[in-house]
């Protein structure tokens, strides 16, 4: 595991050693780990009411708890602990719950509040502490120099309970563990930021001073950290908005020179502590990078050019933003370095600087008791179900250590913070093994984002589709996709798909792209969407042409911004790939500048 050439301190041989062991013991470690989760929480009330009564063996379990949705828990999550109930009354465990994870919502439509408790917490920061040690086998000199990483956090809420509730980013930015690191200086966590500038809640202070401090310390910076590759583009945003004020505070040495909204006073300290003395030579060379190419090209390795790496999670429907990222960044290795839920961090990847669509995760086998649901041609139907009365052979979960290469699961996880047999909605693709840990691709979240009739086309089957009338028909045009949502339309007779597209041009002109153009990109979704879509669509007529909408540009940086005045934590922000919300649909409507629908029916 350990590559030659690189000197490993202690810590890291023995982080290293863990993974090591763990992935050659791993149906060991989960017995182990099930036993442990079990015989803590054997008199909780959930457990009891489903037949489990004491400690019981890993068969047993299976036999008699079912495996649930979130939906499924709402009476005990919503009602009861919600409610502060826990503190008396086990529910789900015999911890205290700590608080609550807030999820963004941006997957499933629904914002799920998620237990938490101190061992929950402890085994998540040491799955933290797994990655660098990693990434510094492949990447030399990542503890030497800064980590100029975009963290932030989101206001908190409160259950009727008294129990807060917060984003995952922000219960990690927020904890006194991750105050203590930077306290500490780890080597591995010395950020340009400081603690104030994360901790600041309003978005565009957090977001201009974390910059600005990046930019003061540009040459001590070996790598750009974002939580998912779509932050980088928005940062990319945000630098060509207000490059020019942040050249005039690192000349003048005075936050308050170039940017009059930075108001909060424990902000403001905290930066001066950074710009302690004027700065002219550096402000004039980020306005000549800045100016030198009107399209931005490398500039972010341009203005931090000891860079190693870019830092984001880049799998899954976020992966179209891989060819802006190489345009920006020179073509740094983007590294994602892990795989995780709002319900925890499960997967690490081992192989950091691969090419990010060859990006695979080992799951390590101590974060929880993990089951898989083998997707099976006839489970398409029920990709969006979360109803347990299904076909036998879908209860019939495979174990950690008994995945297939090449199959594709739904990920179903026993955690120690009350989560039982619990449907992550995830699917994973065994793409190979670590010893005797499979290593997973992130395929897709296991919903159907779109539905007409009987039609169900999920994340992956709309990206598929999405993909390919790109790749055939506009990559040649010198246009890039910037976002994309869509939107299940049944007021019309009949119904029809309909997506939202934002382009960016490199005249910024969309009107120079031809009808035909769009009316064909319409017509190759169509083609490359479903079976059954097209069945419905051709043979029965039960759903219209698809429709394809142009948004003006920065149509979803609205849409974000609604979504974080609603909660969400920018960092942690996805773009939904579907969207049923009222206000959201008005607001994507009202940024449309161009639609138009497929010429033909695909075939059959």
């Amino acid at each position: 595991m350990i590559s030659s050439g690189f000197r490993i301190n202690e810590s890291d041989k023995k982080l290293l050693q863990f993974i090591e062991e763990i992935t050659i013991n791993v149906d060991e470690v989960q017995t182990q780990v099930l036993s442990d989760i079990l015989s803590c929480n054997a008199q909780v009330e959930y457990l009891q009411r489903h037949g489990l009564n004491g400690h019981a063996d890993r068969e047993t379990f299976k036999r008699v708890i079912p495996i649930v949705c979130y939906e499924d828990l709402i009476p005990d999550i919503g009602p009861l602990i919600a409610k502060g109930n826990s503190i008396t009354s086990p529910i789900l465990c015999t911890r205290l719950i700590k608080q609550f994870i807030r999820s963004s919502g941006t997957s499933s439509g629904v914002r799920k509040l998620i237990p938490i408790t101190q061992e929950q917490e402890e085994k998540l920061w040491h799955f933290q502490d797994l990655v660098m040690p990693v990434i510094s086998q492949h990447v030399p000199g990542v503890d030497k120099g800064k980590a100029r990483n975009l963290l932030f956090v989101a206001p908190d809420s409160t259950t009727p309970g008294g129990l807060v509730a917060s984003p995952i980013s922000s219960f990690f930015h927020k904890s006194s563990y991750f105050k203590n690191l930077l306290r500490n200086v780890d080597p591995y966590r010395n950020f340009t930021s400081p603690i104030e500038t994360i901790l600041c809640e309003d978005t565009y202070q957090s977001m201009y001073t974390q910059l600005l401090c990046g930019l003061s310390q540009n040459s001590h910076v070996v790598r750009l950290g974002f939580l998912f590759a779509s932050a980088v583009i928005q940062a990319v945003k945000f630098l060509q908005e207000h490059w020019i004020l942040l050249c005039d505070d690192i000349r003048n040495e005075n936050i308050a020179v170039g940017n009059t909204k930075i108001t909060d006073p424990t902000v403001k300290k905290a930066v001066m502590n950074i710009l302690v003395k004027p700065n002219p030579e550096l402000a004039d060379f980020i306005e000549s990078e800045c100016k030198r190419d009107e399209s931005w090209k490398g500039i972010l390795h341009r203005l931090w050019p000891n860079t190693k790496y870019i830092d984001a999670v880049i799998t899954g429907t976020i992966s179209h933003h891989i060819s802006s990222i190489n345009f920006y960044s020179n073509e740094l290795p983007i590294v994602s370095n892990a795989y995780g839920f709002s319900e925890g961090l499960f997967g690490l990847n081992l192989n950091p600087l691969c090419k990010p669509n060859e990006v695979s995760y080992t799951l390590i086998p101590t974060m929880a008791y993990c089951e898989f649901l083998p997707i099976v041609d006839e489970d398409v139907q029920q990709h969006n179900n979360c109803n347990l009365e299904v076909d036998q052979h879908l209860q019939e979960l495979v174990d950690l250590a008994d995945v297939k290469l090449g199959r594709e699961y739904e990920v179903v996880i026993t955690n120690y913070a009350g989560l039982y047999r619990y449907r992550v909605g995830d699917v994973l693709r065994v793409a190979g093994f670590k010893n005797n840990a499979p290593q997973f691709n992130f395929v897709c979240r296991n919903n159907a984002v779109l539905s007409i009739e009987h039609d169900k086309t999920t994340e992956g089957e709309l990206q598929n589709a999405v993909r390919n009338a790109f790749d055939q028909l506009m990559s040649k045009l010198n246009v890039s996709l910037v976002e994309y949502t869509s939107f299940a339309d049944t007021s019309t007779n009949p119904g029809h798909y309909v997506l939202y597209w934002e382009l960016q041009c490199s005249n910024n002109n969309n009107a120079s792209i031809t009808l035909p153009v769009f009316e064909n990109c319409c017509f190759i979704m169509e083609e490359s969407l479903g079976a059954e879509y097209r069945s419905l669509r051709v043979n029965n007529k039960h759903i219209g042409p698809l429709e394809l909408k142009i948004v003006e540009t920065g149509t979803f940086d609205k849409l974000m911004d609604y979504a974080v005045n609603q909660g969400a934590s920018v960092g942690q922000y996805k773009t939904p790939r579907s969207v049923k919300l009222g206000p959201l649909l008005e607001l994507l409507n009202s940024q449309v500048i161009s639609n138009y629908l497929s010429p033909k029916c695909p075939n059959p």
